[in-house]
Parts: structure tokens; C-alpha cells; sequence
């Protein structure tokens, strides 16, 4: 069995032993847990404690009730669950009084699932946009990452701040690259062509499009060259490109020769060097944004990352895509969005968290409920998150 699994049967465990350990775990949510079977009993034991079971104020031994009422609360929403089930998770707590830690474990998992998911709806959104020729939807799944990261960074008592990994790590290898389209590398080849035959294109690109911009590397290193001859003030034609690429010795390594070149700037082609552009830096936009994806899900399955790292190094990822995204609104005239503070937890919800950052000393298991314990400060244990994850369009911090 897993730990995952272990700590949710544990946790469950806890609560059927000692329901008092359900106001130690106000920061826990029924959809923090993985298995559907584990969702309904959380939700079915929380329910009971607010509507008043009188295993709640018995007196003694804990009534046997407590448990068949759970389970039948928790059948009428999954099937298949019995009594014997939940003897089962009763058996997997070793100790009540560590109903927090099994907690904060479950909560781990939770974060780990969480981001993970958000990652590939934002590989899905990128390939969407890629295909329909769009950017709005990646975009706004991106911002709607970013406020999930945002919100688990906080609630979890660690500062939302880009933190790059101290090792890299490879993109997920079940979410494949976003595929380079024969529109992509027309575009790519029709600006070049106006930049090369139209005087002063340059000017219209030249401070938002980049050479990594290009799906093509080959066009990426023209682009440097044009970019270089504007930088220059020189004049700027099929020979001096060909002339600039030679000195930075791209037809000697077989980068590119003089046919390629000739086979790219040839001809005159209608159109405009920003429409142009424009179509490439849209490009470059979804395909960084199924790459800052890629990365996150590969984050989000390393097991050893505790959340704090996790969501840091997932924001650091996002970073490329911010990038583009700031030199694309400035080619398409936006003005930088309002940004708004990120809301603090209720008082009532930092202070249930809090109080998990504390252990307990007490017996050892037992079918009675615990009496008082004692409580000692353990501040480096991070706080919890909520159960969030449906924000809407959340402001970029």
C-alpha cells in the first residue's frame, strides 16, 4: 500500500476512535483525499459532528454507532462500502493523537495532485489555441494556475515567489510537445521576406519580437541577423543578410546557405513585417505555455518536492510565459491589467491551520475517545491550503 493511501486510511482511523480529533482537521476538505471511498467518509463524519451525533457527548466507551451511521451517511454516495471497511481504516491508525500529521500528508498529496491537474489543463488550453490560431484561453488557464499557486503558496505559510529547482528537471514524458505547423513556418518565412525587402520593417517588430520566438531555428538565427544589421544602422538586403550571416559563421557550421536564404527572402510578399510578427509571437505564446506546462507536471510528480518548493519552483516556470505574454500585449497595444492583492485566509481557517503545527503527547491507541492533551509549538510545520481550485480569472501576481 502506499503512504498516500496509509495516512487516508489513518486519518479516517483517527476520527472513528476519537471524533475530537475533527476539530484538529477544520483545514482538511473531503476532496483533499485521492480515493472517492475516503472523500464520502471524511464528508460523512464531518457531517455527523455538525448535526449533533450524540457519540459526541456520550459518556465512556465510544458508542458502536458512530461508525454505522458514518458508513451509511458515506454509502448513499459511493457504493460497495461496509462496516468491515471501516475496521479497517480503524486498524491503519497506529496512533489517534497523530490525526494532524496523517493530515498534513493527505494535504501534501492534495497539492501535488492539484497542481498537476492545473498543468494539463493549461497543455490542453495551448494545444486548443495552437491549432485555432488563439491565445485567450491558454492565457487565462495560465492566470488561473498562477492564482492556485498563489493561493496554496499562502495558505500553506510560504511566500508566493519564483524559486528555480536546484536540479533540472525533464518535461513530463506522457504530455508531448505541441507539434510545429506548416502555418507556423510560413509565417516565420513570409517575415522574414518583409523584413529583408521592406526599408525600415525593422522598426515595426524590433522591440517586441525576439529570435526565440521563431519555431525554427533557422529563422530565429536570421532574425538575430537582421536584428544585429538594425542595431548597426546599416542598410539591410538579401546581400548584407548573407553577408551578416557568413560573419557570425552560419554557413560554415551548416546552419544555413546561400540557397536557403535565397529560398526565404525571395520575392516580394503582401502584407505587413507587425502582422507578420504578430502571427509568430502568438505562436511562440502557445508553445512556451505547453512548455512552462510540461515543466510543472514533471515538478508536480516528483514525490520528494514538499509543497513549498513545488508551487515556488512551478511559478518560476510560469516565468518564460510571462515573458512572452508581456512582449505579445505590448505588440497588440494592452495596457498592463490592475493587480490585485491576493486575499488573506479568514481568521477562523488560520487558526484551525495553526493549531495542526502542534503534537501531541499522550496514550497510545485506544477504542476510547483521548482526553486533553498537551500542546507543543512545532513552528516549522507549514500551514494547510483550503479546498479552493475553482477560482475565476484570478489577477497575476
Amino acid at each position: 500500500m502506499d503512504p498516500l493511501t496509509s495516512a487516508e486510511q489513518a486519518v479516517l482511523g483517527a476520527v472513528f476512535l476519537d471524533p475530537d480529533q475533527l476539530t484538529h482537521l477544520e483545514w482538511l476538505a473531503p476532496d483533499h483525499f485521492y480515493r472517492p471511498v475516503h472523500q464520502a467518509l471524511f464528508g460523512a463524519l464531518r457531517k455527523l459532528r455538525n448535526d449533533g451525533h450524540p457519540a459526541l457527548s456520550a459518556h465512556g466507551p465510544l458508542p458502536l454507532s458512530w461508525v454505522t451511521d458514518a458508513v451509511d451517511e458515506a454509502g448513499l454516495h459511493v457504493r460497495g462500502l461496509t462496516a468491515a471497511y471501516a475496521h479497517t481504516v480503524i486498524q491503519a491508525c497506529p496512533r489517534t493523537e497523530h490525526a494532524r500529521v496523517y493530515g498534513r500528508m493527505v494535504l501534501e498529496g492534495a497539492i501535488h495532485r492539484t497542481v498537476a491537474q492545473h498543468a494539463i489543463r493549461l497543455h490542453q488550453a495551448a494545444r486548443a489555441d495552437a491549432t485555432q490560431g488563439e491565445v485567450e484561453e491558454a492565457l487565462h488557464t495560465a492566470d488561473v494556475l498562477t492564482g492556485v499557486l498563489t493561493d496554496l503558496a499562502r495558505r500553506w505559510g510560504t511566500d508566493p515567489r519564483p524559486v528555480p529547482p536546484a536540479t533540472a528537471h525533464g518535461a513530463a514524458a506522457d504530455v508531448p510537445p505541441l507539434a510545429q505547423s506548416d502555418q507556423v513556418t510560413e509565417d516565420e518565412r513570409f517575415l522574414l521576406a518583409v523584413l529583408t525587402e521592406q526599408p525600415g520593417a525593422m522598426e515595426e517588430v524590433v522591440t517586441w519580437l525576439r529570435p526565440g520566438d521563431f519555431a525554427d531555428p533557422t529563422h530565429g538565427q536570421l532574425y538575430r541577423c537582421l536584428g544585429a544589421l538594425h542595431h548597426r544602422g546599416e542598410p539591410i538586403d538579401r546581400i548584407t543578410l548573407l553577408w551578416e550571416a557568413q560573419r557570425r559563421g552560419l554557413l560554415a557550421d551548416g546552419t544555413l546557405s546561400s540557397e536557403q536564404l535565397t529560398a526565404v527572402c525571395e520575392g516580394m510578399v503582401p502584407g505587413t513585417a507587425d502582422w507578420f510578427g504578430n502571427r509568430v509571437v502568438r505562436s511562440s505564446l502557445t508553445r512556451t505555455a505547453a512548455a512552462s506546462a510540461r515543466a510543472i507536471r514533471a515538478l508536480a510528480q516528483d514525490e520528494v518536492l514538499g509543497p513549498g518548493r513545488l508551487i515556488n519552483h512551478a511559478l518560476h516556470a510560469l516565468g518564460p510565459l510571462d515573458e512572452v505574454r508581456t512582449r505579445w500585449e505590448t505588440a497588440n497595444g494592452y495596457s498592463a491589467p490592475t493587480r490585485t492583492a491576493p486575499t488573506a485566509p479568514p481568521a477562523g481557517r488560520a487558526h484551525a491551520a495553526l493549531a495542526r503545527s502542534t503534537s501531541h503527547l499522550g496514550s497510545s491507541n485506544s477504542s476510547t475517545r483521548l482526553g486533553p492533551s498537551t500542546h507543543t509549538p512545532d513552528d516549522h510545520i507549514p500551514l494547510p491550503m483550503p479546498r479552493p481550485f475553482t477560482p475565476g480569472r484570478p489577477s497575476r501576481t
